[in-house]
């Protein structure tokens, strides 16, 4: 069944009309995806790939029943933008919009739990579920139907493993690009918890990298919880001391963080760390 999306999902793009609405949205149409509306204030009426444009969310939302929302407006219109979704009864909003300021999206986060609201990213690629659609910017030429499900902070390295495993011949159940940002909706975690009772998941490929603790915490979680192969990958392993990494959300505090102690981590979790892509998909073959 994968996670997150399934055939019910009826998605609106919020900034269909700019460049990245519009062309994202023509590929995640063109990968399947039912979107059903786009939003642009002051500008309803239009066609956009073929999706009638409204001009707020909740418009869209009684005309065309979409349940998702898909984010491509500029970082100062953000919060704003994702409150009105939650407010027009949206449940899944993905992020794509990079910059996004720390205090707004503490408070997009704590409005989204307060309404039992998913939120991916921001600045992240999305999510895809090959056989049902997208909602962001992933490749659809490196998607495949397959068993591998991927949680990814990296948004290029994403495209790249995963079109590791569609060229392996096991493809993906569900592909869900986290963000690196220091202030994340959907974390490794809550994504675990998601591909642990997804019967069409088989394996799970973790994509992290240096800064912050959740690659340890998620380490934890599958010793203790996770009982699917899990293989990951960490960025920025080889870095050298002292640089630093472009997410916002990697930044080395204390003795968490490093290379080492999510090497350390993954280790004690009996989870192989891949030096390489094709390394992943050797564990994997293995494994399944």
């Amino acid at each position: 069944m994968a996670i997150l999306m399934d055939k019910n999902t009826k998605v609106l793009v919020q900034g269909i009309t700019g460049h990245q609405g519009r062309f994202h949205s023509k590929a995640m149409l063109e990968l399947g995806t039912k979107v059903v509306a786009g939003v642009t204030p002051g500008k309803g009426g239009q066609r956009v790939n073929g999706v009638r444009v409204f001009n707020s969310v909740s418009e869209a939302v009684g005309k065309t029943g979409a349940n998702s929302s898909v984010v491509f407006v500029p970082a100062s219109l953000t919060e704003d933008s994702v409150i009105e979704a939650i407010d027009s009864g949206i449940k899944l909003i993905t992020i794509i919009t990079e910059h996004v300021p720390f205090q707004d999206m503490l408070k997009i986060r704590d409005y989204a739990n307060m309404h039992g609201v998913t939120i991916i990213g921001p600045n992240c690629p999305g999510i895809a579920v090959p056989g049902i659609g997208k909602m962001g910017i992933i490749p659809n030429s490196t998607l495949k139907k397959g068993t591998i499900g991927v949680i990814s902070r990296s948004g290029t390295l994403t495209y790249e493993i995963v079109n590791v495993l569609t060229e392996s011949g096991m493809g993906e159940s569900t592909v869900l690009g986290i963000g690196g940002d220091k202030v994340p909706g959907i974390g490794f975690i809550d994504a675990l918890k998601l591909f642990k009772q997804d019967e069409q998941t088989k394996a799970v490929v973790i994509v992290g990298e240096i800064g912050g603790d959740e690659e340890e915490k998620a380490a934890e979680f599958i010793r203790k919880e996770f009982d699917k192969p899990v293989v990951a990958f960490i960025d920025g392993i080889y870095a050298p001391p002292g640089k630093r990494m472009g997410h916002a959300g990697a930044i080395i505090s204390g003795k968490t963080g490093t290379a080492e102690s999510k090497l350390k981590a993954f280790k004690k979790a009996n989870v192989p760390v891949a030096k390489n892509f094709k390394k992943i998909a050797t564990y994997l073959i293995n494994k399944i």
